[in-house]
């Protein structure tokens, strides 16, 4: 694929090696990294390439060439002390960007005084989609984004069904973004104004929580 990406991921325990296997299956290319000889050998045959190397390592660390990385993925998530000191040696060595997974808020805080770019918590975030799904069938996927902004996959509300995206003047009625719409196993992401909205269609919604939460009480 011509927009292939190169990734390293430090840690590779369920988060981890869930992350470094996904994006081998999309095509890129992943180096993982962890202290457990039998982690590394589990994860082998799924990405490019991994080693065994601790972040306490520091001559191993800096033998991995982090700078080259389009991305590091710190998914430490055990061991306090290994995470931070990942974190240090990706900004030390020249990381492109940090993405470093957070165990509590304590964590988060002290990755972001680090200068990681992105702090993710895998249990938290999986949790509050869960509930979200639990509690409003026509929401099917969440993911909360900054300043209470949401990104959102749910059925298309049954008054847009038949509708033109202009008919149903989304943006202007509803303040939110339609960016791709799903016929059956077919994502559109050329969104028309004159794109009709069927029933069954998926949506894929940007907005504020709020205005997304209206959206999802039509249905």
């Amino acid at each position: 694929m011509s927009d292939k990406k190169q990734f390293i991921v430090f840690g590779v325990g369920r988060f981890g090696s869930a992350l470094a296997r996904t994006l081998n299956d999309l095509g890129h290319e992943v180096l993982a990294v962890d202290s457990d000889e039998s982690r590394v050998a589990a994860i082998a045959p799924h990405v490019t390439s991994a080693l065994q190397v601790s972040a306490m390592d520091e001559e191993g660390m800096r033998s991995l060439g982090i700078r080259n990385f389009d991305a590091a993925i710190v998914a430490i998530g055990d061991n306090l002390q290994h995470s931070i000191m990942a974190c240090i040696m990706c900004k030390e060595l020249g990381a492109k960007y940090i993405v470093g997974k957070a165990t509590d808020a304590m964590h988060a805080k002290v990755l972001r005084k680090l200068g990681v770019d992105r702090v993710v918590f895998p249990e938290l975030d999986m949790g509050e989609r869960v509930a979200h799904s639990l509690v409003s069938p026509h929401l099917l996927d969440l993911i909360s984004l900054d300043g209470d902004y949401v990104l959102v996959n749910l059925s298309c509300p049954s008054s847009w069904e038949g509708k033109s995206v202009r008919e149903a003047d989304i943006r202007r009625r509803y303040r939110v973004t339609l960016l791709a719409v799903y016929h059956g196993s077919d994502m559109i992401m050329d969104v028309t104004p004159d794109m009709l909205l069927k029933e069954g269609d998926r949506l894929l919604v940007l907005g504020h929580r709020k205005d997304v939460e209206c959206v999802e009480a039509l249905s």
